[in-house]
């Protein structure tokens, strides 16, 4: 297979197709088509405002699927990944009853059915399969709405992106719901190159059994097409004949895949036709909507946004993935794509793609802003000033400010529905920002301009703001800015961007791109009377089965875990080559320490000590194993200072400044991560956790 030419930009309009109908649908979702077209009307454009809610939001299929898509480069990109690897990877960054699922309870939601067998020691497929759920909870439709980064990394590759799908859906579907998940993974793949939608169905049927609900469904769904002009009519024989009331459950696979068939069918291969269509039906309309966006987005490219309402512009390519790794919980669309192309490349024997030399925003997608919006001017994507087919964030506006998320956005706090908004932020104290800018050779004057950051006050609501030193470019003027942020009361940062400074409205500054790097240096955990106990916990992940409190007579915050192990972290993946220190204290526990590297509840380095005098080295990826041990005679409520320094490759553990173990361990696939707190089966108090070089 060869990649196609144009894979980056389609995989990024499949990426918007699918974040767009998320949004669209998602405020109406589970209504019926009377409900709809009675307190909405048609649905032909964005519909939040009116139902009172958020257009960006968290939501299961949006987190879902990039996330569970992690199993390809957690294990290596490895074309042999098997469905328990998969498992493994829902084990490792779901937090149970808060984030990605619906947890509705075993034998209600599948997706939490499949995740307490995996959690009980179920592997995959079994943990999906109908065998051990029943035939109705395995064929709900979950297997369907996470599919579509599976059919991305296998561009023009349909038999590759068929068993990828049945792979990954098996972990919690069974039967007609991963014929389902194989039918959009073929249409979606085979889409890269073939923009025939008769020839996309053709090739996805010949991958499911004949005799299968879908693949019937489907055929008498493209004969109705050949004689019912009237989408309205169609779906009424749908519902007739496919609907609800014939399937068990409380969102069946069958009901929503007949509808997804029907709207493309119906939708005259016009996005904003095979949206309304799509959303004016109901039932599981987010999740329909998704798919439908992102087939279309991959099949007509970003082109096919076009010629109607601005789909594009409200979403401004933000999206979150609230999980155990919370430095990448704010994302955007330009992000999870370049993640996606590079597990395509890998799985081409290709090197990565860099944009920019791997700047984290680098605007290279015609339309692209990763998130920067402004309330006094416009940001804007714009062809690069100096550089043919490259493309940049172009700034016009007097006093202009423009920012983009790095971490809990303000009206998170608000924010219902159901998933918990867990995250660290992605920029952190210690790190230097840079940036490339070039002022307009249109410009009339000097551009006077800077960084900016901005941090939460210790109200947790108001913004405090924070700038670089000014710097000043001629018209046509091309430089490169740097801000070390050496100030840790700027944690946590929750915004970054850019100030233009008394310049007159005309005048056009071109941000090439904007990153950072470096060590965070400074106190994660720490204790301020002024601030609520909330507000200083929020930058921490926590997947304990118990609440973290502050316990004010010990000086202390206290960690407490019921059953099995409890982690708290905080940082990011891309944290390379830092030390780590913790001040814990254990009431009681089974084992309890201090783990850097963090890249999920199970992956990881970690210090411990243990119940029966033990010190040990471990690491954990999927399944821990110990790297060293030695007797070590600790006592409970007794203070230990952990320390943990991993640089390249080479881990140096240490107890109240003694050393305990030294040792090489480069694994490539535990290279970075966050810092962590573990403890099991106890009452654990933390006194301070650090972080720096």
């Amino acid at each position: 297979m060869v990649l196609p030419h144009d894979y980056a930009e389609r995989v990024y309009a499949g990426v918007l197709g699918k974040i767009i109908g998320v949004y669209l649908g998602r405020p109406f979702e589970g209504w019926s088509k009377e409900r709809i077209e009675q307190e909405l009307g048609e649905i032909r454009y964005y519909v939040n405002e009116k139902r009172g809610v958020p257009l960006i939001l968290i939501d299961d299929d949006i987190t879902g699927t990039f996330t569970f898509l992690r199993a390809l480069p957690d294990h290596g990109n490895n074309l042999a990944l098997t469905p328990e690897q998969i498992g493994h990877t829902w084990l490792n960054y779901i937090i149970e009853n808060q984030s990605i699922l619906w947890w509705g309870g075993m034998g209600n939601s599948t997706e939490h059915t499949a995740f307490l067998r995996l959690k009980a020691g179920i592997s995959a497929p079994r943990s999906g399969s109908c065998e051990l759920n029943s035939k109705v909870v395995s064929e709900q439709i979950g297997a369907q709405i996470f599919i579509d980064g599976w059919a991305m990394v296998a561009p023009n590759d349909p038999a590759l992106a068929v068993d990828l799908a049945r792979r990954a859906a098996s972990v919690s579907h069974d039967g007609e719901a991963i014929y389902g998940a194989q039918v959009i993974a073929a249409m979606e793949s085979a889409a890269f190159g073939e923009s025939d939608l008769n020839r996309l169905l053709d090739i996805a049927v010949s991958f499911i059994p004949a005799d299968s609900i879908i693949y019937r469904m489907i055929a008498e769904l493209r004969q109705l097409r050949t004689t019912e002009p009237d989408w309205r009519n169609a779906f009424a024989w749908l519902r007739e004949h496919y609907g609800y009331e014939r399937y068990g459950g409380g969102c069946h696979m069958i009901p929503n895949h007949g509808l997804i068939i029907l709207s493309l069918l119906w939708g005259d291969d016009d996005f904003q036709k095979t949206m309304m269509i799509v959303n004016t039906c109901g039932w599981d309309t987010d999740c329909n909507a998704a798919n439908v966006g992102c087939l279309l987005g991959i099949k007509n490219g970003l082109a096919g946004f076009e010629g109607g309402p601005d789909w594009r512009g409200p979403v401004a390519d933000r999206l979150y993935l609230p999980t155990v790794d919370g430095g990448r919980a704010i994302s955007d669309a330009v992000q999870e794509s370049g993640r996606i192309i590079n597990s395509g490349r890998a799985l081409q024997g290709l090197l990565p793609d860099q944009p920019k030399n791997g700047a984290r925003f680098h605007f290279s997608y015609p339309g692209a802003v990763q998130g920067f919006t402004s309330a006094n001017g416009e940001a804007a994507n714009a062809p690069h000033p100096h550089q043919a087919e490259q493309h940049c964030l172009r700034l016009q506006g007097a006093g202009l400010r423009t920012t983009t998320p790095t971490f809990f956005p303000p009206e998170m706090a608000s924010m219902s529905g159901g998933y918990g908004f867990t995250s660290s932020p992605s920029l952190y104290p210690g790190q230097t920002l840079h940036a490339s800018l070039i002022a307009a050779e249109t410009n009339q004057a000097v551009l006077r301009c800077c960084l900016l950051v901005e941090n939460f006050a210790p109200d947790g609501i108001t913004l405090q703001q924070h700038r670089s030193a000014v710097m000043e470019l001629q018209p046509g003027e091309a430089k490169d800015i740097h801000w070390h942020l050496a100030e840790e009361a700027f944690h946590p940062i929750t915004t970054v961007g850019i100030d233009l400074i008394d310049n007159h409205a005309d005048d056009v500054l071109f941000v090439d791109w904007l990153t950072w790097d470096g060590t965070p240096q400074l106190e994660l955990l720490r204790f301020a009377d002024d601030i609520p106990f909330d507000v200083l916990m929020r930058p921490w992940v926590k997947v304990t089965d118990w609440r973290m409190e502050y316990f004010g007579s010990h000086q202390a915050y206290r960690m407490l875990q019921n059953r099995g192990r409890g982690l708290l972290l905080q940082g990011a993946r891309e944290w390379h080559n830092y030390s780590a220190s913790a001040t814990l204290k254990a009431h009681f526990a089974e084992s309890f320490g201090l783990a850097a590297y963090v890249q999920g509840y199970n992956r990881y380095y970690a210090l411990l000590l243990e119940r029966g005098g033990k010190a040990r080295l471990v690491k954990s990826l999927d399944t821990e194993s110990v790297l060293a041990e030695v007797d070590f005679d600790w006592h409970f409520d007794q203070t230990y200072l952990f320390a943990l320094a991993i640089n390249d490759g080479i881990i140096q553990a240490a107890i109240d400044g003694s050393i305990l173990f030294e040792l090489s361990d480069p694994d490539p696939l535990l290279d970075g991560g966050a810092v962590g707190i573990l403890l099991t089966e106890g009452n654990l108090y933390l006194q301070s956790v650090k972080v720096g070089s």
